[in-house]
């Protein structure tokens, strides 16, 4: 059985709680699991015997994963060190106007496919019953392995790593100096925005990359592999944390793997991409994990071990603090284990800095965020238009999107506040989830990989079949077509007839029109019931969150408890613990 595995058919073994308690699964109003497909069942998609074809959306995924994989060579990003430039097929897919363009549609359509498969694969299952779990792992990894060959996409930040990683090992701070300073740096294959940045990565993944170095003396396609293991043991965190998580809010760990993991965004950014933020996401779902099933000191080393990776999920310890002080804590109480919390983590952290002399350079790339922003954040988008109608009035528009950007970047932070004082135990996490989404959609730069910071919290603490999953599946979406047509190198000289990010862009939404409007099966997910309901004037019926499994006695306290007969979309009592 996959570790982790939610199923809970004849065979397979449930949640164990501290006391050795299981849990049993909760059915539905007539006695099945809750209907997790707001298109109702797909007969086509079954096999006589009722089991979900889930292996053609996996075979599927696994073709448009292999198409990226050889688009990658002609369209990724390769170091100017790389022996790989003076392959004659590389030289050839790379300076030919027929091999950039071939590995354009390649990567594009491989992206876009992934997308698809990654939506069938959610139908297919349905009603995430037994061995629903077993698929997503088998899609994941399925998915994963081509990419974890491929030439770095959507972004070359891994590089960075190389450089930051060589500078440790020159006894150069990387929260002073930038990778300027090392000989020969352009030929990492590091973006130039690097060449004076400093780094805003915390004391471990400066180890991890000083390691890496060493191991390779810096040849950057090796050190490329070896960070990408590392994002993927981050990967691997989240397959095994993220379904026990859910399990523990009597959801399918199946579905919330699906939604937060399979997803193509998180594995194009978190092993193609191979960002660190993998690791950051997985230190911090397992922490969270132990935090939520007794388990507090653990759970506070594993959350500062994520934040010594990134610090940005510091904002998870004023949480972590009230899952260790409990349900009946006052609030003199909280404060007493927020100072606890508080003084572990960063005494932690402090004595991190001792080796390689880096003291507490991460708290200053906390304090002195990158400056500027991004056009389709919120905050960036609604200062734009704020500074457009302003030049019009005659006003000083850019002083007022300016302070437009600042007050919605305070009010994230406002937010976290209010949700460590305000809610109910039951719903921590969801508070968690919530307060990590709103620091990072209310900032003034949004990275594609941003949102897949918060999406597992959300994810285990349930995302309905409604707008909240439509608007899911519009998010993945539009940063997997942004990232495909935004991140492609292409030599200036190669001629071409479209320019690449022209070509990835058309061909991206021609297969997102084939989605909504022709493909009978997915066209159903965003439009089919809603715009039929709308030209009746009626409303929409959703589907409930697909409850599959009883609470774990472990974090029993994290479940919602009410009476009744746990019609679907309420909530249901928890299991009874077994004597």
């Amino acid at each position: 059985m996959t570790a982790g595995d939610s199923r809970v058919s004849t065979g397979d073994r449930p949640e164990t709680g501290v006391n050795g308690a299981t849990s049993d699964p909760l059915p539905g109003a007539d006695g099945s699991a809750a209907s997790s497909d707001p298109a109702g069942p797909h007969t086509d998609d079954c096999t006589e015997r009722g089991r979900p074809k889930a292996y053609v959306a996996i075979v599927q995924g696994f073709v448009g994963s292999l198409m990226m994989f050889v688009g990658s060579i002609g369209a990724g990003w390769i170091a100017n060190g790389s022996p790989m430039v003076r392959n004659p097929v590389v030289i050839a897919l790379r300076t030919e106007g027929w091999g950039v363009t071939t590995s354009t549609v390649l990567l594009t359509l491989g992206a876009m496919l992934l997308m698809r498969s990654w939506l069938r694969l959610g139908q297919r299952l349905q009603n995430w019953g037994p061995g629903a779990l077993r698929s997503v792992v088998i899609a994941i990894g399925a998915w994963s392995a081509p990419m974890l060959f491929a030439v770095p996409i959507f972004s070359r930040d891994v590089y960075a790593y190389t450089g930051q990683g060589r500078l440790v090992v020159e006894g150069l701070n990387p929260y002073t100096t930038g990778i300027s300073a090392l000989s020969n740096w352009f030929a990492l294959g590091a973006d130039p925005a690097w060449a004076e940045a400093k780094t805003p990565y915390g004391p471990y993944f400066l180890w991890l990359e000083r390691a890496v170095v060493q191991f390779t003396g810096a040849q950057p396609d090796t050190s490329v592999f070896l960070f990408r293991l590392l994002a993927v043991a981050g990967v691997g965190l989240c397959v095994l944390y993220v379904p026990k998580l859910a399990r523990l809010h009597g959801l399918s760990g199946g579905r919330a793997l699906w939604i937060s993991v399979a997803n193509p965004l998180f594995l194009i950014s978190f092993v193609a991409s191979a960002h660190n933020d993998a690791l950051m996401v997985g230190l911090a779902v397992a922490g969270t994990y132990f935090a939520a099933t007794k388990r507090p000191i653990w759970g506070i080393l594993l959350v500062t071990a994520s934040i010594g990776v990134k610090p940005i999920t510091m904002l998870l310890l004023p949480f972590i603090a009230l899952l260790w002080a409990g349900p009946a804590a006052s609030l003199g109480k909280k404060f007493i284990y927020w100072g606890a919390t508080a003084a572990i983590s960063f005494g932690v952290l402090a004595l991190s800095g001792i080796p390689y002399n880096l003291g507490l350079g991460w708290v200053w790339a906390i304090l002195d965020p990158t400056p500027g922003y991004t056009g389709y954040s919120p905050s960036g988008f609604l200062g734009q238009r704020v500074e457009a109608l302003a030049d019009v009035l005659g006003l000083h528009g850019g002083m007022l999107a300016g302070i437009l950007r600042s007050v919605l970047k305070y009010a994230g932070v406002g937010l976290v506040v209010l949700l460590m004082f305000r809610g109910d135990y039951s719903k921590l996490i969801r508070r968690m989830g919530l307060a990590f989404a709103a620091v990072v959609m209310l900032s003034p730069i949004i990275q594609p990989w941003y949102v897949l910071w918060f999406i597992p919290f959300l994810a285990v603490t349930g995302i309905r079949n409604d707008w909240q999953i439509k608007s899911l599946y519009v998010i993945i979406t539009f940063f997997v077509v942004f990232g495909a047509q935004d991140q492609l190198s292409v030599w200036s000289f190669v001629q071409l007839q479209f320019h690449a990010s022209t070509l990835a862009y058309l061909v991206a939404l021609g297969f997102i029109f084939y989605l909504l409007f022709i493909d009978v099966h997915t066209r159903k997910l965003l439009l089919h019931r809603g715009l039929s309901a709308l030209l009746r004037g009626t409303k929409a019926e959703t589907a409930p969150e697909p409850v599959l499994e009883a609470p774990s006695t472990e974090a029993i306290t994290l479940v919602p408890r009410s009476s009744g007969t746990g019609t679907p979309g309420e909530p249901r009592p928890p299991a009874r613990p077994a004597d």
